[in-house]
Order: C-alpha cells, then structure tokens, then sequence
C-alpha cells in the first residue's frame, strides 16, 4: 500500500480569500503533485513570487484523512479518487487572513471529484527565503521534464500518424487499381455477351431463308410443278387425239 506509479499532477487551482481586506491583485498559482518515494505524497503550490506552500502527507496520513471523510473502498480507491479530485477543475486554494507584501498567513487546498461527492481538504506550510527558492525551482525543473516528455509523445504520435496515412494511402491506391481491373473486366463481359448475341440475330434470317432456298426443296417445287404439269393435257389435243383413233 503505497504511491508506488504515481504520475505527477500540474496544475491552476482557483484561488479564494477568505476575510481578506485591502487585499493586493491576485497572481496566478501552480501546484505540484509528485510522491517522492512509496510512502509520501508532497504537494507544492507556489505564485513564483512571494506565496510558496508545502504540504506532505504519508500513507498513514491520508489514511486517517480517508477514515474521517468517510471514503470507504480499496487503498488504490481512495488514491484514484484523491488524484481525481487533484486534477478536477474545481480545486480550490483557499487562503486566509489579510493580503500584504508577504502574502497570506494562512492556505489549504480543498478539492472533491465532482459535486456532491466527498471534499478532500488539506492544510498547507508557507515556505520562506531557502525551502520556498528550492519547491520554486523545483517545481519549473519538474514542469520542464512534463513537457519534455509530453513533447516527445507527440512527436511519436505524428510518427505513428505519418507511417499510418501512408499506409492507408497505399491501400486505397490498391484498392482503386483492383476496382479498376474489375470494371474493365466487367466491361470485356458485357462487350463479349453482346457481339454473341449480335451474331446469333444476325445468323437466324440467314439460315432461314438457305433452309427455304435449298436445292432439296427447288427440285420438290420443280417436280411438283412437273407432275401437275404432264396431268393437265390442253383440250385441242385431246381433240385431235380422238380424230385419229375414229379414222383409224
């Protein structure tokens, strides 16, 4: 049971007084949440001018913290819901006291994951001259590593971005040239299908009228034409035929 794994939280809380008066313009605050071993959490707020705040809070710490705001569940439970409450857009730093050249007397942070959900205070140390040079100086330096590392994600991902655009490029490259291929293929189809067909119409009229027009079929025309032909004997004929046989 401890922080082992945590990644360290940056951050702008809201800043609030609390019976100030007189109070001098407000400066905008960073925070800076980091476990230095397993066992500690540390917090870091700081104007980088004349108001630093500490706070480090050890597993036994949080766990009486966890007990009186009556957050039930898992040790990494509660550490999922105090990170969450860290990086919610409603953290507070609540100073107290009058606002002068040395800043406030008196801060906490006060942070909850959402509304109606249970609210994590904690009561912050102002650090002075040495202590409040090093969080300050610490607290850039860390920033600094953030975004380095932020940076050099980003620059992986537009790599991974980059190689993945080519690679969806080459594909749809492909699969126009293989959509291409298929329609002209296609096309050689239908194109085959047609003269096949144009032949066939055209190969009907002509063996129809060959099958009418076959010397089979003239000489049967002839023929029958004939046998009428030498059935039909014209009547002057066969007048004179008859005179002849009477002569005779």
């Amino acid at each position: 049971m401890g922080f082992e794994g945590f990644e360290p939280i940056f951050g702008e809380p809201k800043v609030e007084w609390v019976a100030a008066q007189d109070s001098l313009p407000l400066r905008p605050f960073l925070f800076h949440a980091h476990a230095p071993d397993p066992s500690h959490l540390r917090i870091h707020v700081t104007d980088f001018h004349s108001s630093t705040w500490e706070a480090v809070r050890s597993v036994v710490q949080l766990e009486d913290m966890r007990d009186n705001i009556g957050i039930g569940g898992s040790w990494s439970e509660f550490v999922d819901y105090v990170i969450a409450s860290i990086k919610s857009e409603e953290l507070k730093l609540v100073m107290e006291g009058h606002s002068n050249s040395d800043g406030a007397a008196h801060a906490k942070l006060v942070a909850q994951k959402s509304k109606g959900m249970p609210r994590i205070s904690i009561s912050l140390t102002k650090l002075v001259d040495s202590p409040a040079s090093e969080a300050m100086a610490n607290l850039s330096l860390e920033l600094f590593k953030a975004f380095k590392n932020v940076r050099y994600s980003l620059v992986e991902e537009q790599e991974r971005s980059l190689q993945l655009t080519k690679v969806i490029s080459a594909e749809k490259e492909r699969s126009e040239s293989i959509q291409s291929q298929l329609e002209l293929y296609s096309n050689r189809q239908k194109f085959q299908k047609m003269n096949t067909s144009d032949r066939a119409d055209v190969s009907a009229p002509l063996m129809s009228n060959g099958l009418q027009n076959s010397p089979g079929k003239a000489t049967a025309r002839d023929t029958g034409s004939t046998k009428v032909t030498n059935r039909v004997v014209p009547t002057y004929r066969r007048t004179q035929k008859m005179t002849k046989m009477r002569r005779t």
